[in-house]
């Protein structure tokens, strides 16, 4: 199925390009999130017209993100964890708790965006990446230490 992306997608292209996808993720995914639009001739005359408007949002969304990635660039978090025998940690520091523990510095952070491969289960200084936009990522300093 040929759509039209309305919003730059990763793996897919930018906007306004038309590219071809299984009809079932266009269908299911693309069009209801608003990220595409079907490959009609009408559709591609107002893509066109659109174009700039959404060029324009997207370079914004990109500023807003760099923005809030020099800030989280400079911020760091301490999670206090508990300790058994030979500083093995109880638990682990999962993405939700690191949220948790930048939202308590004032950032509104999605859980989702913290790019953690798997929960942090060891004492210890990690950089820990966050994705805000396809094309910024911040890096956010996680102190693990006893309580």
């Amino acid at each position: 199925m040929k759509i039209i992306l309305k919003k730059k997608y990763e793996n897919l292209g930018d906007i306004g390009e038309v590219v071809t996808v299984k009809g079932g993720f266009a269908r299911n995914f693309l069009i209801p999130q608003g990220i595409a639009i079907p490959a009609t001739k009408q559709n591609m005359r107002v893509i066109e017209f659109e174009k700039e408007r959404l060029l324009a949002a997207e370079k914004r969304l990109i500023r807003e993100a760099e923005e809030l990635k020099a800030k989280l660039d400079t911020i760091s978090v301490t999670a206090e964890v508990q300790v058994g025998e030979e500083d093995k940690v109880f638990g682990s520091v999962t993405s939700q708790n690191i949220a948790d523990l930048v939202a308590a510095k004032g950032f509104e952070l999605d859980r989702r965006k913290i790019q953690l491969d798997e929960p942090i289960k060891a004492l210890g200084v990690y950089e820990v990446p966050v994705k805000l936009h396809s094309e910024v990522e911040a890096k956010i300093k996680v102190w693990v230490v006893k309580q």
